[in-house]
């Protein structure tokens, strides 16, 4: 299957990470300038309806890769499967997203096919009859062009907010669905996962938030943030902060924003009293709209802002919580 494209898409227990989504955007982009074929797959036991949700984009085929030893999700479990699908079908190219899934097995899945994993990409482009990726470095400071050599298949992940979900193109009708069942013989899966930690259920995974009010020094203390809070709450959003609210204890290290914290790409983030180290603007910087507010003009975060008011949060957010109240009521 020379010159395909394969995007492995990610569910878990059952749901679709929508952050799939901006992946296949990715590869529609790789398809159009090379012209090669674009197919996705989904990986478990008992995906049929996730791939029928996928196959609403724009790709020539999608796969169900199954095997009930693939639920619940196991590292090896995964890279067995993939093992045998992706040697079968030899696509050139293997895109994923870069979740934390994605980290637990795509290392091992390209190494158990001799091949070599370019990760955490934020962009990519057509060289030559080859391609190459931009991959962010020392904390977003450097970026560097990676160029794949050997013989593919060539494997990479896109970072959340690389490219827009909402950008991947639908089809004209829905792309056909083929189930590939898979061997897993026994003993391959070495680690029996028990049920999550209950605590787990606390963390918020940004990521898939569609609304962001983050603060950061300006909210200058920690009894503040309530106030930030009542913002959130009041469009709906999440709550989240920079690296040294975090680090203070004001807020818990699952909402940090940065190259040390989540990477987040939502429909609105707001940035109160945040400076904009590079550190913060590698976690925000894909967000579709930004909007900033700092008493100081000449802030970075401006640098990246869609809308930026120059002011004092304290004299800003409170009317404008009481706005967005009005305008639902």
């Amino acid at each position: 299957m020379a010159d395909t494209i394969l995007v492995v898409v990610e569910q878990r227990e059952g749901k679709l990470n929508r952050v799939s989504f901006e992946t296949i955007a990715g590869a529609q982009a790789i398809a159009a300038e090379t012209g090669w074929t674009l197919e996705a797959a989904v990986v478990g036991s008992g995906v049929g309806e996730i791939a029928k949700e996928v196959a609403g984009k724009k790709l020539a085929k999608v796969y169900e890769v199954e095997s009930a030893k693939l639920e619940p999700y196991t590292p090896d479990g995964f890279v067995a499967a993939l093992k045998q699908f992706v040697g079968q079908r030899q696509p050139r190219l293997v895109l994923m997203p870069h979740t934390y899934q994605v980290r637990d097995f795509a290392p091992q899945l390209a190494t158990a096919l001799g091949r070599t994993l370019v990760s955490d990409c934020i962009g990519v482009r057509k060289d030559g009859d080859g391609l190459l990726f931009t991959r962010q470095m020392f904390q977003g400071k450097f970026a560097a062009d990676v160029a794949l050599g050997g013989d593919p298949p060539y494997f990479a992940t896109f970072q959340t907010g690389a490219f827009r979900a909402d950008k991947a193109e639908a089809g004209a009708s829905a792309a056909p669905v083929e189930t590939v069942n898979v061997e897993i013989a026994d003993g391959v899966i070495r680690t029996h996962p028990e049920a999550p930690f209950k605590e787990a259920k606390q963390a918020v995974d940004l990521t898939q938030a569609d609304i962001i009010v983050a603060v950061g020094r300006g909210i200058k203390e920690q009894k503040n943030i309530d106030l930030a809070k009542q913002l959130a709450d009041a469009l709906g959003g999440e709550l989240a902060a920079s690296r040294p609210i975090c680090d203070s204890g004001w807020l818990p290290m699952d909402r940090q924003i940065g190259s040390s914290g989540q990477t987040v790409a939502p429909k609105l983030y707001l940035a109160l009293g945040i400076s904009g180290a590079i550190q913060h603007i590698v976690g925000m910087k894909g967000s579709r709209t930004i909007v900033a507010v700092n008493k100081d003009a000449e802030a970075p975060i401006f640098e990246v802002a869609d809308f930026g008011v120059v002011g004092n949060l304290f004299d800003i957010v409170p009317p404008l919580i009481e706005e967005v109240k009005k305008a639902k009521a």
